[in-house]
């Protein structure tokens, strides 16, 4: 992989890591595309993941710093909650990368039929979910540990993360701009778990890693994360789910077919 592949593929990371279209689908798409072979890709694909996870971070400060003083008060307030929900949705997701790490970076391997088959999985919840009736609830400690199952499926490249969490939510009548903050915000202890055990570990710089491209890609996704997070929560908010759907089950059926 060089400079200019790993710009491409983290334009791709921050562009549509806040769409239900998964960003893991499309990077092992991309990835194809371009010729890449699958050796270290997990770990630049961790590394992107990161960069769009920073670019939450400076897109919600606001929020994560008030239930942060909020939790600080050391009593059972709406701001400790709401950690603790988010804290049970990360079990899954945990336990999934704990015991399954290997499974999991097996999957990484430009195996397109597996990405297309996910991405008409994708199609079908976002379809669902757009079905839901009666979403006016909020999320209970029971909807967050259910919420967060569907996370844990989503580490299938294919399977859109934002997409399952908030398809479940919507599922389980949760508020559309309740359970798209809750998407957005469960998942930044879960990759920077991730990168830090990398990082711990010395796995992200073995075998022919390049430094380099793995820190320009990180930077080409922060910054197309941050403009599309801002840009695209909103319309994960307000817009139908439909036109994702659509938009993946077509993907998917292009990737069976060229895989």
């Amino acid at each position: 992989m060089n400079i200019f592949e790993a710009v491409i593929l983290g334009i791709i990371q921050g562009l549509t890591e806040f769409l239900p279209v998964s960003s893991s689908g499309h990077l092992e798409i991309a990835k194809s595309v371009l010729g890449l072979n699958a050796e270290n890709s997990f770990y630049f694909t961790v590394a992107v993941h990161g960069a769009t996870v920073l670019s939450t971070i400076v897109v919600f400060r606001k929020e994560i710093l008030e239930l942060i003083l909020g939790s600080l008060q050391l009593r059972m307030n709406q701001q400790t909650s709401y950690i603790i929900k988010l804290l049970v949705s990360m079990i899954p997701v945990g336990l999934t990368g704990f015991f399954l790490k290997d499974q999991i970076e097996s999957l990484f391997s430009g195996n397109l039929m597996l990405v297309g088959v996910m991405l008409l999985i994708t199609s079908g919840l976002l379809l669902a979910g757009h079905m839901a009736k009666g979403r006016d609830k909020n999320i209970s400690y029971t909807d967050a540990i259910i919420i967060g199952i569907a996370q844990a499926v989503a580490v299938i490249p294919g399977i859109s993360r934002s997409g399952a969490t908030i398809s479940t939510g919507l599922l389980l009548g949760n508020r559309k701009d309740e359970i798209a903050r809750f998407s957005f915000l469960m998942v930044l202890i879960p990759v920077i778990g991730a990168n830090l055990l990398e990082a711990v570990s010395g796995e992200i710089t073995q075998g022919n890693a390049d430094l380099s491209v793995i820190l320009t890609g990180f930077i080409t996704a922060f910054v197309s994360g941050y403009f599309a997070c801002r840009w695209m929560i909103a319309l994960v908010r307000k817009s139908k789910m439909t036109w994702f759907s659509i938009y993946c089950a077509l993907a998917g059926i292009l990737s069976i077919i060229a895989g």
